[in-house]
């Protein structure tokens, strides 16, 4: 658990070659935070779902263009900030899908976002297309939040 915020960068072009090293690189920071590999595999899930929608639908494969992660930590959370500059989209034009239609037409793709919602505790967006668009990934730490400030005031003293 960080005593005061961290911050962790990594900037990559949008290729889907680049997924592995995006995972690698937020699931290292979950791991080294102490989530256990249950949370972390669904982190690793969101984050790959949150760039792939870059790559294909925000860039539409463009494999020049940047994506940016962020990652933020806190003594009671990790955020982590997926940035880019493509095509935006309106957010309440996705609908949750209904699951027992999506698997009986045994549909592929679509459920990025709706599996984002699923695997982290907080999931917004800032969408300016053309200009930044923003996905903010929370998850917290499994503990109870007393604990963890009680240990978070005890390392900062």
């Amino acid at each position: 658990m960080p005593k005061s915020e961290i911050n962790y960068q990594l900037k990559v072009p949008s290729q889907t070659d680049n997924l592995e090293l995006i995972r690698e690189f937020v699931s290292r920071v979950a791991a080294k935070m102490g989530f256990d590999s249950d949370e972390v595999n669904k982190i690793e899930l969101a984050i790959d779902e949150a760039c792939t929608n870059v790559i294909k639908h925000a860039y539409e494969k463009n494999s020049k263009k940047p994506i940016d992660i962020a990652i933020k930590l806190d003594y009671d959370k990790l955020t982590i900030f997926v940035t880019d500059q493509g095509k935006g989209f309106n957010v309440d034009d996705i609908k949750t899908p209904d699951m027992k239609e999506y698997l009986a037409e045994m549909r592929v793709g679509g459920l990025g976002i709706f599996l984002m919602k699923n695997l982290m505790d907080e999931v917004k967006f800032e969408i300016k297309p053309g200009v930044r668009n923003q996905v903010k990934m929370v998850k917290y730490y499994m503990k109870d939040n007393k604990k963890v400030k009680e240990e978070h005031d005890d390392v900062t003293r």
